[in-house]
């Protein structure tokens, strides 16, 4: 037996539970071919618009879900160097050393890079229909990680409210460092980012790798599709 071990797998075997009971009343009826008596039509209701209305629901919200973790975030190829150091337990990129927190990590990227306002969850979904157009229109054909794409940014400037979520600036931990305390009411205001000095966050994208030194005159020309790329960190 399948063991579920989140909301996800949960909304998904409700879900098919919904399809199989929908499709299970509708082929009882198409067969048997019952007197619409009261109660027949109150299982008709059921099975084509209860159950229906079941698979919509828990269909979508279990597609929300999946939205949420760091491997869809990667469906891109624009975003492999992203993910896969966030994944890699070796690295000490502050993407991944946040994405092995065992509360969120799953859904760093999101988590890291969402709205958190009343309405953040729908602004965030409504900047990733903006993330699916470029991809779709200047991304789709590049190189296996964007090389030879549009430079990749960030829409605004990176919040230290996102920041804030874990790191308070009241813990005594985190004041214990000099620095923070220097610039206390600069970091709570935002005036100083916290990216602005912890800026290792994403080593491995494309505008971190070395340039590839200029080919002597007569050198092979590098294949098509390696090209350099103009990416920047998330």
């Amino acid at each position: 037996m399948t063991q579920i071990d989140s909301i996800e797998q949960l909304l998904k075997m409700a879900a098919i539970v919904c399809a199989v009971v929908s499709a299970a009343i509708l082929l009882w009826y198409l067969f048997r071919r019952p007197q619409l008596t009261r109660a027949v039509k109150a299982l008709l209701l059921v099975g084509l618009g209860v159950m229906p209305a079941g698979v919509a629901l828990t269909g979508n919200i279990a597609g929300y879900e999946y939205t949420l973790k760091r491997p869809f975030c990667g469906s891109c190829h624009v975003m492999g160097a992203y993910v896969r150091d966030a994944s890699n337990p070796e690295s000490k990129s502050l993407a991944a050393i946040h994405s092995r927190n065992h509360r969120f990590g799953e859904e760093s990227c999101y988590v890291c890079h969402a709205d958190y306002k009343m309405f953040g969850a729908i602004t965030t979904k409504l900047n990733g229909l903006k993330h699916l157009y470029y991809y779709v229109t200047e991304y789709a054909y590049t190189g296996p990680d964007g090389e030879g794409g549009p430079t990749i940014h960030l829409y605004k400037p990176f919040k230290n409210a996102a920041c804030q979520q874990c790191h308070s600036t009241t813990a005594p931990r985190w004041s214990g460092v000099a620095e923070h305390q220097a610039m206390l009411d600069d970091i709570r205001s935002g005036e100083m980012a916290c990216i602005g000095c912890h800026s290792e966050i994403h080593p491995t994208a494309l505008a971190h790798r070395a340039k590839a030194e200029p080919a002597a005159p007569g050198a092979e020309k590098p294949s098509e599709g390696k090209a350099e790329g103009k990416e920047e960190h998330k």
